[in-house]
């Protein structure tokens, strides 16, 4: 899986998380964390960052590929900004900069041997592997 699929894949994964969470808080009692409405923007949040990194077309080269993921990040820090008021929709936007950031360093590493791939992995997610 190239990075640019890996983000597609995680982006879209979380947006469908975020809609069935929407839609179970709507039907239900209160649970902690984002209500409803909140969730919905946050998946919206998710299609934008997938809509984003589809207008970016495969490459053969990862290091291609890289470049121009990495050359997205401004826009979603300054997407990120723009969403002062709702800070859930922020870290959307903050993750996916930050997301990119962890699968160039994996990248990284693994162009140059590094076998710690794993080493600065945030959360629950996995370092971007081929």
């Amino acid at each position: 899986m190239s990075p640019r699929e890996y983000l597609l894949t995680r982006f879209h994964a979380d947006a469908n998380a975020l809609r069935l969470r929407a839609t179970t808080l709507q039907k239900g009692p209160p649970q902690p964390g984002p209500d409803a409405a909140m969730s919905t923007r946050m998946a919206d949040a998710c299609d934008d960052v997938v809509a984003t990194l589809s207008a970016i077309p495969p490459a053969c080269d990862a290091l291609a590929e890289i470049a121009a993921l990495s050359a997205v990040i401004p826009l979603l820090e300054q997407r990120a900004a723009a969403a002062v008021k709702y800070p859930p929709v922020r870290a959307v936007y903050a993750g996916a900069a930050t997301r990119i950031r962890e699968v160039k360093q994996a990248e990284d590493r693994g162009l140059t041997g590094d076998e710690d791939v794993d080493a600065e992995a945030t959360d629950d997610d996995e370092a971007f592997e081929e």
